[in-house]
């Protein structure tokens, strides 16, 4: 693959999961705008990420069924003139439908890794999903701060407008740039959507890297889920912008991600997966500390939560790498399943992080990290043991 393909699928991938997490930062913008009450905008979060979950399960197994330039000029263009509508939407209930539509077509980015994975060579195949995710975490940290500025200057709809510039420019650039390949399933849609459950049942190097990961999202979640709770809460008396900074923390995966994804190409995916579990068990005793509020928690916080999200990103590099060697032909259909169970494990983390702490606060909460962590470790020592 060159170099030039790559950085076009890497500003893909960063637009693409741009636009489910940039509303998060005008919501307020789009109720006051619309005129409504405060908590309005929340439904403009709900559908895009309602639509991008459904978008997932229906439309990525396509990625075996359709040659994948048309399908993501497609994608790009229906994601463009979604937001679009949503930036000239003149009441709440057409802008949380534009919403739902972006969402379900933003889904570039799981059907840009297994095209590049089958574009690149078996040896550098790491080190593009590495590529990759960095990218994709660029989108995710940049795009709220990129929104909230422009949405402030210019008003909410500014942000739609830019990104839908860009969602169609890249719908441009990807027709150019993208190589042509062939459909690698002839399979009827209705089979297709049940593929990733068949994988599921059939595929032992699937099953685990489903557990792997879902295990440390949700711990991840439960963490980012409680972390307002505990800023803003008496032990450390601050404001929500404090989070958004702590945030910003998680922009070290992008230097992280391919780094691992080279790691991954010269010592396999399970060295690396063994690495980023002892991390998520590092950062939740590194997480315990921030129990004693003030200045003396808030380095621990800071620590642990960079210790988290290098090893939930570079493990799920490893995951990644070891799911799309299986079924060359069977990439798309394959990512379906891993990034279902990877998000399922994500909302489960952030339910059950929410009630261990009412129930024991802080230190439950990472007690609850560590348990994930420790799971998923026993998990792989346990194959790691079958393989000897």
């Amino acid at each position: 693959m060159s170099r030039r393909i790559l950085v076009v699928l890497t500003v893909t991938c960063a637009v693409a999961v741009g636009n489910v997490y940039f509303p998060q930062a005008i919501g307020p913008l789009v109720a006051a705008g619309l005129r409504l009450p405060p908590d309005a905008g929340a439904l403009v979060v709900t559908a895009t990420q309602a639509g991008y979950t459904a978008g997932i399960v229906l439309l990525v197994p396509l990625g075996d069924r359709v040659p994948h330039r048309p399908f993501l000029v497609s994608l790009l263009a229906l994601t463009g003139l979604g937001l679009l509508a949503a930036g000239f939407a003149p009441a709440l209930p057409p802008l949380v439908a534009a919403s739902a539509l972006v969402g379900l077509a933003t889904v570039a980015a799981p059907v840009v890794a297994p095209l590049a994975a089958g574009l690149a060579a078996a040896d550098r195949r790491g080190a593009v999903i590495g590529t990759l995710l960095s990218g994709s975490t660029g989108g995710m940290l940049l795009a709220r701060t990129f929104s909230g500025g422009l949405g402030e200057w210019l008003g909410w709809r500014a942000p739609y407008l830019v990104a839908a510039a860009l969602a169609l420019f890249l719908a441009a650039a990807l027709a150019v740039t993208v190589p042509v390949t062939a459909a690698s399933s002839r399979q009827p849609y209705p089979a297709l959507l049940a593929e990733p459950l068949r994988l599921l049942l059939t595929e032992p190097d699937l099953r685990r890297s489903c557990v792997y990961q879902a295990a440390v999202f949700a711990g991840f979640s439960a963490v980012w889920t409680c972390l307002a709770l505990l800023l803003t809460g008496p032990a450390y008396g601050l404001d929500a912008r404090a989070v958004g900074m702590l945030a910003l923390v998680g922009a070290a995966t992008m230097l992280c991600t391919p780094v691992a994804g080279r790691l991954v190409d010269r010592v396999g995916p399970d060295p690396v997966n063994l690495v980023c579990m002892l991390g998520v068990l590092m950062s939740a005793a590194v997480l315990a500390a921030g129990s004693l509020g003030g200045v003396p928690g808030l380095a621990p916080v800071t620590l642990g939560t960079l210790l988290l999200d290098v090893a939930m990103q570079c493990g799920m590099v490893a995951n990644q790498a070891r799911v799309y060697a299986l079924r060359p032909d069977a990439r798309g259909r394959l990512n379906t399943a891993y990034m279902t169970c990877a998000y399922l494990g994500g909302s489960a983390g952030s339910w059950l992080g929410v009630r261990v702490w009412g129930a024991a606060g802080w230190p439950g909460v990472c007690a609850l990290v560590a348990l994930l962590g420790a799971l998923a470790l026993a998990r792989h020592l346990l194959a790691l043991a079958h393989r000897r």
